[in-house]
Formats: structure tokens, sequence, C-alpha cells
């Protein structure tokens, strides 16, 4: 079957038979299909984006239970490796309660001195407040009320 708007031979294009080309749209008819394209385009986008988030927050919250996995597997290691650290004090001759107690005060040691550590990050972020950008933002408030310059510090 052929195509009623298609000439068929080189008579029907002599004859004028000669399919219409399409009728472009007016410049009112584009104006006025520029809102909804606009709202499809964002709604397109939105639902890229989501697809993308969701993809990526998946990966993120996979990576995160093996990387938790993996902490559990250490920390059984740890046992592990505490408990060859008591029996090796124990071959050098001290009883194996000792050998415990040193080990035990050597983490007691290592663990006070993280939480030293961690205790001066905590008091050198407390309080949460962003100073820095408080103080920028009354900089710039003095310069554009003409009381400052931009280089002249608080």
């Amino acid at each position: 079957m052929t195509d009623p708007g298609i000439p068929r031979s080189d008579a029907d294009v002599r004859a004028g038979k000669l399919p219409k080309p399409p009728r472009k749209p007016s410049l009112v008819e584009l104006v006025s299909g520029l809102p909804g394209q606009v709202t499809d385009l964002v709604h397109h986008e939105i639902e890229l984006v989501k697809a993308e988030m969701i993809g990526k927050l998946k990966a993120l919250g996979i990576g995160g239970g093996l990387l938790l996995g993996a902490v559990g597997i250490l920390l059984f290691m740890l046992g592990v490796l505490l408990t060859a650290a008591v029996l090796g004090l124990s071959e050098t001759g001290l009883p194996g309660w000792a050998s415990a107690l040193i080990i035990a005060g050597v983490l007691l040691i290592a663990a006070a001195l993280v939480a030293l550590i961690g205790w001066r990050k905590l008091k050198g972020g407390i309080p949460p407040i962003p100073t820095e950008a408080i103080d920028s933002l009354q900089r710039d408030l003095r310069v554009v009320k003409g009381i400052g310059r931009p280089d002249q510090r608080a």
C-alpha cells in the first residue's frame, strides 16, 4: 500500500501532486506552548535528579552496611589479638591474671589518650556557631553602610 501524499511517478511530480509541507506553528502558538514545555522540562529534570539521588543513596547504604560489617569483624579480630597478647605475656612467666591486667592497663591508657584528644576537639567546636561567617557578614554590612573598608577586621 502506498501513501497517497507521496508521488508515485515522475508524472505525479509534473502534475503538481506533491505532498504539502507540514504547517509551521505561528509565533503566538510557540509562545503559548512555552510555559507547558518549561513545566514539563522542570518536572523531568526533577525526576532525573530523584532517580540519580536514589541510586547514589542506595550505593551509599550498601557501602555503609559493608563497612559496618568490616568493623564488626575487626572487633572480633581485636579480641583475638588481645587474647594472644595476654597469652604471650603469660609465656614470660607471669601469671595469666597479671598478663591480663597489664594488657587492660595499656588499653586503659590508650582509651584515656583518645578520649582526651576527642574532648579537646569537642571543646574547640562549642558553641556550634559559625563565628567566622558572622564576622564576615558584619564586616560586609559595615562596608555597605560606608562605615568600614573590606580589608578592615572587626
